[in-house]
């Protein structure tokens, strides 16, 4: 009888540990980018194996019933042509070695819509620069290097953030979100804030986004079409640089970028150019931006790639490049995989 009770009791905790495995789901996934370059920046060229924003995370949802989810999101860059940990480019104070510095967030969904809270990339961003760059998913040396966001020149980063995302109300969403400061003691730094809509419907996709930090903003409208074989699309972007880029401000310039792919097959063919017209208070700082890409699509995970990308800056100019006035370009073939 006791031998049966036993039986009982680890079947019915078998049970009830299936149940819960039933209810949450927890995956690993990433992307490993990686191209062979010829960069000429200024004078100086360079061979070499360059990494393409390779990343792993792993994120997952439990159901927690009536339709309420908590659900979280890890995620770690990495360098593809060294193995090192990348942290998240341009931004020191998250630092490198293998952590979580792209992504880190625990949510809670449900009919109200999306609680975020912790450490991720602007959706203001996403919803602009990010959705038109579709040769190489705005990263390496073609990504866009004309955008402008206050977020990341203002030290804010991705961190520290409370988010909301509404429901999806017929292809139309909202996210809105605060960055905190957490200042120290005597200092008069600002807490930052970040909007965007989306709204995307068939063929149509229509996108826009605001960030401001402490008297500096960004606001871009995008749009994106795809008609046949043909997607083409396009952001405009309108900043304000008041103490960031120089301690007097750079003033106000546009941007603005446009973007065409035409599919055939495992085909795409790509090009896309972008202009920043010049800073109001820094005289002859425009500059233009092209790209022509190539992908083949190995699989629905897989692509093989190539690029020439060239950055033509006047003289007091400095994108992509280590000193004022330098232009830069790059041939490159790349291999990317996403798990």
């Amino acid at each position: 009888m006791q031998k049966a009770n036993r039986i009982l009791i680890a079947a019915l905790a078998l049970v009830g540990t299936s149940a819960a495995l039933a209810q949450s789901s927890v995956t690993i996934y990433g992307r490993v980018n990686t191209t062979v370059e010829r960069q000429k920046d200024g004078g100086v060229s360079t061979t070499g194996l360059f990494n393409n924003a390779s990343r792993w995370g792993i994120r997952g949802t439990e159901d927690l019933g009536g339709g309420l989810k908590a659900g979280f999101a890890l995620e770690s860059g990495f360098d593809s042509s060294t193995g090192a940990g990348t942290g998240w480019p341009g931004l020191a104070s998250v630092g490198n070695g293998i952590n979580f510095g792209r992504q880190s967030e625990v949510n809670l969904a449900g009919g109200f819509g999306m609680l975020r809270l912790g450490n991720f990339v602007p959706e203001s961003y996403y919803a602009t620069a990010d959705y038109v760059s579709m040769h190489n998913h705005d990263t390496g040396s073609s990504a866009d290097a004309l955008y402008y966001d206050p977020v990341w020149f203002g030290g804010l980063g991705t961190k520290n953030k409370i988010g909301y995302r509404t429901p999806n109300m017929g292809g139309f969403t909202v996210d809105a979100a605060m960055l905190l400061h957490e200042r120290a003691a005597g200092t008069n730094n600002k807490n930052g804030f970040d909007l965007a809509a989306n709204y995307n419907m068939g063929p149509l996709h229509l996108g826009g986004g605001y960030s401001y930090v402490n008297s500096n903003y960004q606001f871009a409208l995008r749009a994106l079409y795809t008609f046949g074989q043909f997607t083409v699309g396009g952001y405009y972007q309108r900043n304000k640089d008041d103490n960031q880029l120089v301690p007097t401000g750079a003033g106000t310039r546009n941007n603005f970028r446009l973007s065409g792919m035409y599919a055939l097959g495992a085909n795409e063919f790509h090009v896309n150019v972008g202009r920043a017209n010049s800073w109001g208070h820094v005289s002859d700082s425009a500059a233009t931006q092209w790209t022509l890409g190539y992908n083949y699509n190995l699989s629905k995970r897989t692509k093989a790639y190539g690029y020439y990308t060239r950055v033509n800056n006047d003289n007091h100019a400095s994108y992509n490049v280590g000193f004022a006035g330098n232009d830069f370009s790059s041939f490159a073939l790349g291999i990317r995989h996403a798990f």
